[in-house]
């Protein structure tokens, strides 16, 4: 059995040392560790496992002048708080981390003179893509005066046709809502929601309406109430409902802090949560979700799922710049558009 060479240098070991282990040249351990070059997968194995065995750590500076990439990806988000963006963040980064790349998160705090100060920074580091995205499902203007890279939109779609949106399925979300409500039994099912300029608000509550109205229901008031992303307009809407449709049997509310409220608000009344009226939230928001009595019911979006996939959207893109140069119609027909990510039902107490 053939013994590893000794590093060439004490400490680190060099690209000659896996190339010499390998049983190829430089050149060939180089294309396989960049991904370039046709060879055979077990020549490529043999370098991999040489990297491995001698602990052998690429430059990445020598790499970027090599391929043309910096190795970066720059994530732009308005949400200041978190909320959406962390979770998004989190999925981007668990996609890109297995291609070595790292992430610059850029807050723009939804100002777009920010934004543009972010926009010239990472052109000036050179990233290879970006993943935009917000704290709203608001469709955005596509950004401007971006050098042709690949950029990728995630949960805010862009306006722009041409452009790579990742968002979730807000039909989908409004749909396992309703049925898991109908399934229980309930009827006379009320839907409050935040403000009617938000397109969550509008998308959720429209799609609630015409789902009830395939089993030839509607809302229990005979509309939707639209108001505030707060307890206390939850607090409020139940009085409201409850006074207008006293029999009301259950609430689908746009966001889990509308619902926490609303359960508060039955609470306070005296009402049985869920036996005489059910509750279900939307965005498994733990903070609010579990810390609700009863616990609650709610629809996840799956946002880390969003940025896991726009992710491997812009690293297809970015692939195939690589392929032709800086031909950015490279990026095959099937990635431009909007894509869905499906959400899913949490079922706690509240239902």
């Amino acid at each position: 059995m053939t013994s590893a060479p000794r590093p060439s240098s004490a400490g680190r070991a060099k690209l000659a040392d896996v190339a010499a282990l390998a049983g190829v040249s430089v050149g060939t351990a180089s294309k396989a560790l960049n991904g370039g070059g046709r060879m055979r997968p077990e020549t490529r194995q043999r370098v991999l496992d040489a990297v491995e065995s001698l602990g052998f750590r690429p430059n990445q500076h020598a790499q970027s002048l090599h391929t043309g990439r910096s190795w970066t990806v720059g994530l732009m988000t308005t949400d200041g708080i978190g909320r959406f963006s962390t979770p998004v963040l989190l999925g981007a980064e668990d996609a890109l981390g297995a291609g070595k790349i790292s992430v610059l998160l850029c807050d723009t705090r939804g100002d777009s003179i920010r934004e543009q100060h972010h926009l010239r920074n990472l052109m000036d580091r050179r990233v290879d893509g970006i993943i935009v995205t917000g704290r709203r499902t608001d469709p955005r203007p596509p950004l401007a005066g971006v050098d042709p890279i690949p950029i990728v939109y995630a949960l805010s779609p862009s306006t722009g046709p041409a452009d790579t949106s990742v968002v979730s399925d807000d039909r989908g979300g409004a749909r396992l809502a309703v049925e898991h409500l109908l399934a229980a039994g309930r009827t006379r099912i009320a839907h409050v929601t935040g403000p009617e300029h938000h397109a969550a608000a509008r998308d959720r509550a429209r799609h609630a309406v015409e789902h009830l109205g395939r089993s030839s229901l509607r809302p229990a008031t005979g509309r939707v109430h639209f108001g505030e992303w707060s307890e206390a307009w939850g607090r409020r809407a139940a009085d409201a409902v409850l006074r207008t449709a006293p029999d009301t049997d259950a609430f689908f509310c746009g966001n889990d802090q509308i619902a926490r409220g609303v359960a508060d608000a039955l609470r306070e009344r005296g009402v049985d949560v869920p036996g005489d009226i059910a509750v279900v939230g939307y965005d498994n928001w733990d903070t609010m979700a579990l810390a609700c009595r009863p616990p609650l019911t709610t629809i996840d979006m799956d946002l880390t799922e969003i940025g896991r996939i726009a992710a491997l959207r812009l690293l297809e893109a970015i692939d195939a710049e690589d392929e032709v140069g800086t031909d950015t119609d490279a990026e095959g027909p099937g990635s431009r558009g909007v894509h869905t990510v499906p959400c899913r039902l949490v079922v706690r107490e509240s239902s």
